[in-house]
């Protein structure tokens, strides 16, 4: 009986904390490019971890970026964040043949990231756009400044 009692004030308290305007962790969609799973997670008050998978047409591309973020006066929910972190792609044989010289169909490198991130008060809902520009390192170098998008996440 303890425990469900337990179990009910966490849930409560949860579902309390995820229809305001603010939240501690959410999962959801990302798309552009392709489509993706997003996962971020608030450390503290103003840091979060975001976890990313992306899944287009050239292969697949896991990212995980720290992020700063900061409160926009007069807009409750909404929030500015800039941060960093690294990611690791693996390409899909038409990307290589599309690409003659680039044997290697993977590389590893490091992401920036600026968006905005909001979260509707009353519904356990998170949207956020951002630009995530990065640079491929390893046995090729690029920049790519087309990765970021806009993404819905279930807030709990």
């Amino acid at each position: 009986m303890v425990i469900m009692i337990a179990v009910f004030l966490f849930m409560s308290a949860a579902n309390a904390q995820s229809n305001g305007s603010s939240y501690t962790t959410a999962l959801g969609v990302k798309f552009y490019p392709g489509a993706g799973i997003s996962l971020k997670h608030f450390i503290k008050s103003n840091a979060a971890l975001e976890g990313i998978g992306y899944f287009w047409k050239d292969g697949i591309r896991i990212a995980g970026l720290y992020e700063f973020h900061g409160d926009i006066n007069g807009a409750p929910g909404l929030k500015w964040y800039v941060g960093g972190g690294a990611h690791i792609s693996v390409w899909n044989t038409d990307w290589k043949k599309n690409n003659p010289g680039r044997t290697n169909g993977s590389s590893i490198g490091v992401d920036g990231v600026l968006g905005l991130d909001y979260k509707f008060n009353g519904a356990p809902i998170n949207m956020s756009i951002d630009w995530q520009p990065s640079v491929d390192l390893g046995n090729f170098y690029a920049f790519n400044r087309n990765w970021g998008g806009i993404s819905i996440r279930y807030t709990f």
